[in-house]
């Protein structure tokens, strides 16, 4: 090998270049953590079930339903369900007043029914749905589909999951055939396919009676009473969503990548939960938030934006013999908002500012701030936390990158970071680049999903 010359070490000293995680990690320890994760990611298509899948390995590693204490010592693990939909965790520590917190979302993207959603059209039973969260409306036609619903009956509550197993029928929303689509083409992509089109087929076969009107819906009915309990007007308090059916997939020769349903932010639900559970005797007192609502928001009584992370800190502090006021713990506290990027899309570079965007493969994102043009709706991290973490990653050889989610008058996207900045606390976006981000079929490095793993727990243990 050639000597390298002054001014090509100078320039290896002075340049900041990415590097490749896959050149950094043992492959089968990579290969092996996705493999759990795509376990993870298919039993955790909804809010609710992800918080059911929490629940199960929560209580596997020792942790207790806070409700179920009178009293918290050293070293007790501890969890709280908000209403079905959000899970908070603490471990405690050494150091019970200095908190260190991982908190992401467990919702996606996702098709919802209206209220009243059940009607017959052209010999179909359909069901009309309003979307949840920031989707291409387009992604969504010519789709199998799988149906997670709550229904209160006059029986009881029922859960239902429909559609999942390999034999079980699947719902789509067929799109216009291309024969017939002149005008269709014609349209703006964002009309091609419109809200009130999102129309899903539920059934064909009518009851056979000349008397009865909507044939198909009485048969639909019919069916769902007889399995379910269920009436038509059941619908009208009912959760009822609708999510790209089947398991995740490996893509590439190499199997290097994972694509599938709720990445957005399941990964990051993942990876936190792995890290938590890496750490047996903490410092501090560690702290996972899961919550709902980030893709609409944050708002409502399991988001972000409510006082879930207050009021479980306060149960905290009412069975532990501390007295420190809350304030000040937050304060004296550090976050990290475990939340996906964008990752550069070799399809669609102009989006993004090359010098300035996160590639696959390249390792977890730090990135100071999101939002859009100007820098709202986010959180922008002082230097100093910037600073800290990165030299910590740095020091546990942990391979990560920064960015911005694209170019900055086109658009932009928020976390639930700038919602843990207001109690005061440093907090900072740490999360896995991702392709085709909020469409059903989202894509990832495996490499990145193992990194974001590593800083999660780098993040832990110091």
């Amino acid at each position: 090998m050639a000597k390298r010359s002054k001014n090509q070490l100078l320039q290896k000293k002075l340049f900041y270049k990415k590097e490749s995680a896959w050149n950094s990690y043992d492959n089968k320890k990579v290969f092996k953590f996705a493999e759990d994760y795509k376990n993870f990611l298919f039993q955790s298509k909804t809010e609710r079930s992800t918080v059911k899948k929490l629940i199960k390995e929560l209580k596997k590693q020792g942790y207790k339903d806070i409700q179920s204490l009178k009293k918290l010592n050293k070293g007790d693990k501890v969890y709280k369900v908000f209403k079905h939909r959000s899970v908070l965790t603490a471990h405690i520590g050494n150091n019970f007043e200095t908190l260190r917190i991982l908190a992401s979302h467990i919702d996606s993207p996702r098709l919802d029914l209206k209220p009243n959603p059940l009607y017959e059209d052209a010999s179909l039973a359909m069901l009309k749905s309003h979307y949840y969260g920031g989707i291409k409306k387009y992604h969504w036609v010519n789709l199998p589909l799988a149906m997670y619903a709550v229904v209160h009956t006059s029986k009881g509550k029922k859960e239902i999951v429909y559609g999942e197993n390999e034999d079980e029928p699947k719902f789509i929303i067929p799109d216009l055939l291309p024969h017939l689509a002149r005008d269709q083409l014609q349209k703006k992509m964002a009309d091609g396919i419109r809200g009130e089109d999102l129309n899903i087929v539920i059934g064909n076969i009518p009851i056979k009676d000349e008397e009865i009107n909507e044939k198909v819906k009485l048969n639909i009915l019919k069916i769902l009473n007889e399995k379910y309990g269920v009436v038509e007007k059941d619908f009208l308090s009912a959760d009822i969503t609708f999510v790209p059916a089947g398991k995740p997939y490996d893509v590439g020769f190499d199997s290097s990548l994972i694509v599938g349903y709720g990445q957005d932010d399941h990964i990051s639900v993942f990876a936190s939960i792995k890290a938590l559970f890496g750490i047996k005797n903490p410092k501090n007192t560690l702290i996972g938030m899961f919550v709902d609502k980030e893709e609409i928001g944050s708002y409502g009584n399991t988001g972000a934006q409510s006082r879930i992370l207050e009021n479980f800190i306060l149960d905290l502090l009412s069975l532990h013999s501390s007295r420190q006021r809350i304030t000040q713990m937050f304060e004296n506290s550090y976050a990290l908002s475990c939340d996906v990027t964008a990752g550069l899309n070799p399809n669609f570079k102009d989006a993004h500012d090359p010098l300035n965007v996160s590639l696959l493969g390249n390792g977890v994102a730090v990135e100071k701030y999101g939002g859009g043009g100007g820098k709202y709706s986010t959180n922008d991290a002082p230097s100093e936390y910037m600073s800290w973490y990165v030299k910590l990653l740095d020091k546990n050889k942990v391979i990560w990158q920064t960015g911005e989610l694209g170019r900055i008058d086109l658009g932009g996207g928020g976390t639930i970071a700038m919602y843990l900045a207001k109690y005061g606390m440093d907090v900072i976006d740490v999360g896995v680049p991702i392709l085709a981000m909020h469409s059903p079929m989202e894509l990832i490095s495996k490499a990145d999903l193992y990194s974001s793993y590593l800083a999660y727990k780098t993040f832990l243990e110091n």
